[in-house]
C-alpha cells in the first residue's frame, strides 16, 4: 500500500483554491477512481495522465488506484489537475520521493505523449498558492514567465514529464524539443470568448498591440467632445457621446486608452490574471502593462457581457475591460436585458454571477464610453438630411438607454457634425494624445494625493457622502447644482456625479477645490444645458 499528495490550485473565477491532490494505492483489481467533484474534462484526466506516464517511460502501478481531491466541497474543473495527479500517483508507487512533491504546486495538462501543455489561469492560481503559504511551482514551460510575476516564489518550467522526474528524482535531465504550441484557447481579436455565450463578439486592444498607435490628433475638430473625453480620462468618468454616423464618436473611443495613465503594478496583475482567466494573454508578454480595451458587438448576449457561460461562469467584456475602457457602439442597439445588467457592475466595481455550481466575483471596474445614434437611420439632428424616421420611433429608440442607467453615466456629450473647414485642417491639428495624457497624469496625481489614506483613487469612485462633508466645494458654489434638483433636473445620485466631475475639473486647473465655473462646466456636460460658461474654464 502507498500514499502520496502534491497540490494544485482550483479556479473560481479568478481567485484560487489551492487542492490537494492524493493517491492512494492497494491490492486489489487494478482500476482508477478519481474523486472530490471532477467534472468531465477533469475525469478524462484518468486516460490522459495513465497514457503520459507509459510513454514517459515509468510503469503505470497495476493496483486499486484511487485520487482524492481535497476539499471535496469545491468544484473543480479543466486539465490543470493532470501535472499534479500523475505526480501524486509515481509518489504513491515510490517512483519518485514522495517528501519531494508534497508542497509543491503543479499546474498543467498533460498530452498523451507526457508533453506538459499551458494552461489558463496560472498567475491567478500561483498567486492564490503563495497566500496560501507555498513557495515552489511547477508549470508548462510557456507559462514560466507569467508565474514568476508572483514575488517570493520559485518557478520551475518543465517541458514534458520526463523532464519533471528527472528533476524530482536528481536524476539527468533529458533534452525534449520546444512545443510551438502558444497561449491556451488563445482568442484572436474580434472573435467569440470561450464559455462566455453565443455572440459575444469582442474587440480587444491594449494588452500587446504593437505598430501605430491611432492619435487624438487624428481627430478632425470636436473640441468639446475632445475636453469630455480629457475629464473622462483625469476622473475616471463614464462618458456618453450622442451624434450622428461619421461625427467621430468612434474614434474619439480608441483614443482614450492612449491618454489614461499606465497601470500601477497591483492593477497590471488584477488585468494579467483576468485576461490569463480568459486565454487572452499573447505569446511572450506576460504582464499586461496599458489600459485594456474591449468593444463588443451590438448582438453581444448579457453573459458576454458581464460573464457566464456553462458551469462555473466566465469572464464577460466588463470584466476583460478591467482597469481599462469599455466601448458600447451603437448603444441603442444592444438588448435592454444586456444593458441594465451593467447597473451592478458600475456600481460595486464587481460582478457577482450566481449558478448552480457556485457564486463567481468578477473584478469589473471599467471606464464606459456609451456611443449612439440620435435615431435609428442617425439623421435626426440632421437639418434638411431627410430623416424619415416617425417620432414614435425615434422615442423608443432613445428609451432603450433606461434612465437608471443614464443616471450612471456622469458626461453627456454631443458630437456635432464635422464640418469642411476642420475636415480639410483649415484649423489646424488637435492636440496630441501625448500631450492630453500628461495632463491627465498631473490630474490622476493631485486626485491620489488628496485621497491619500482612503480606498479611493478617482474622484469617480468617492462616496457622495465624503463630497458633501468632507471634500467640499468654493462657497457658494453649488447654487446651480441645487436650482436644478429643485426643478427635478438633477437627482441625489447626480448631483453627486456633479460633484466628482467638478473635482476633476479642479484638479485639471491645478485648484483646491471647485469653484461656481467647475460646477457649471459640470452640470452642462451632465444635462447638456448650455451655461454660458466656455469648456475651457474648467479644465485650463
Amino acid at each position: 500500500m502507498g500514499f502520496a499528495r502534491a497540490c494544485s490550485v482550483a479556479l473560481v473565477g479568478v481567485e484560487g483554491v489551492v487542492v490537494e491532490v492524493q493517491a492512494d494505492l492497494e491490492p486489489g483489481v487494478a482500476a482508477f477512481t478519481l474523486v472530490g467533484l471532477p467534472d468531465k474534462s477533469l475525469v478524462e484526466s484518468r486516460d490522459r495522465v495513465r497514457a503520459a506516464v507509459v510513454n514517459s517511460g515509468a510503469e503505470w502501478p497495476q493496483k486499486k488506484l484511487t485520487v482524492g481531491l481535497s476539499p471535496a466541497s469545491v468544484p473543480k474543473s479543466g486539465s490543470g489537475f493532470d501535472l499534479a495527479v500523475a505526480c501524486a500517483v509515481l509518489g504513491a508507487a515510490e517512483r519518485i520521493d514522495p517528501a519531494a512533491i508534497a508542497d509543491v504546486v503543479m499546474i498543467g495538462e498533460l498530452g498523451l505523449d507526457g508533453r506538459v501543455h499551458p494552461v489558463r489561469g496560472v498567475l491567478p492560481a500561483v498567486l492564490a498558492a503563495a497566500e496560501a503559504g507555498y513557495r515552489q511551482v511547477v508549470v508548462p514551460e510557456h507559462t514560466a514567465g507569467e508565474a514568476a510575476l508572483v514575488p517570493g516564489v520559485s518557478v520551475l518550467g518543465v517541458r514534458s514529464l520526463r523532464q519533471l522526474i528527472a528533476v524530482l528524482g536528481d536524476e539527468p535531465v533529458p533534452d525534449e524539443p520546444v512545443a510551438d504550441r502558444g497561449r491556451p484557447d488563445a482568442v484572436p481579436s474580434g472573435l467569440m470568448v470561450p464559455g462566455a455565450g453565443v455572440g459575444a463578439g469582442l474587440a480587444l486592444l491594449g494588452s500587446g498591440a504593437t505598430g501605430h498607435r491611432p492619435d487624438l490628433a487624428d481627430v478632425a475638430g470636436q473640441a468639446r467632445a475632445r475636453k469630455a473625453l480629457e475629464v473622462a480620462a483625469a476622473g475616471g468618468h463614464h462618458l456618453l457621446l450622442s451624434g450622428p454616423p461619421g461625427a467621430g464618436k468612434t474614434m474619439l473611443a480608441e483614443r482614450l486608452t492612449d491618454i489614461l495613465p499606465p497601470l500601477t503594478r497591483q492593477e497590471s496583475l488584477e488585468v494579467t490574471a483576468v485576461h490569463s482567466v480568459a486565454g487572452i494573454l499573447p505569446p511572450g508578454e506576460p504582464l499586461v502593462t496599458r489600459a485594456p480595451y474591449c468593444a463588443p458587438h451590438h448582438s453581444a448576449t448579457m453573459q458576454s457581457l458581464v460573464g457566464g457561460g456553462n458551469g462555473l461562469p466566465r469572464p464577460g467584456a466588463v470584466s476583460l475591460a478591467h482597469r481599462g475602457v469599455l466601448f458600447l457602439d451603437e448603444a441603442p442597439e444592444f438588448s435592454v436585458r444586456a444593458l441594465d445588467a451593467l447597473r451592478q457592475p458600475l456600481e460595486s466595481g464587481q460582478v457577482v454571477v450566481a449558478r448552480a455550481a457556485g457564486v463567481v466575483r468578477l473584478p469589473a471596474r471599467f471606464l464606459m464610453i456609451l456611443a449612439a445614434n440620435p435615431c435609428p437611420c442617425g439623421r435626426h439632428t440632421l437639418a434638411g438630411a431627410g430623416c424619415e424616421c416617425p417620432p414614435s420611433v425615434v422615442r423608443r429608440y432613445q428609451a432603450r438607454l433606461s434612465g437608471p442607467l443614464l443616471d450612471r453615466v456622469d458626461l453627456r456629450v454631443e458630437v456635432e457634425p464635422v464640418g469642411r473647414a476642420d475636415l480639410m485642417g483649415r484649423g489646424g491639428r488637435g492636440e496630441s494624445s501625448a500631450e492630453v495624457a500628461a495632463r491627465v497624469r498631473q490630474a490622476r496625481v493631485r486626485a491620489a494625493e488628496r485621497l491619500a489614506g482612503t480606498p479611493w483613487t478617482t474622484n469617480s469612485e468617492v462616496p457622495g457622502h465624503e463630497l458633501r462633508t468632507r471634500l467640499l466645494a468654493a462657497p457658494g458654489a453649488l447654487m446651480a447644482a441645487e436650482r436644478d434638483m429643485e426643478r427635478g433636473l438633477l437627482t441625489a445620485r447626480g448631483l453627486d456625479r456633479v460633484l466628482r466631475v467638478a473635482w476633476t475639473l479642479a484638479d485639471l486647473r491645478a485648484a483646491d477645490r471647485p469653484d461656481a465655473s467647475d460646477i457649471a462646466v459640470a452640470l452642462e456636460l451632465r444635462t447638456g444645458i448650455h451655461r454660458g460658461v466656455p469648456m475651457e474654464a474648467g479644465t485650463r
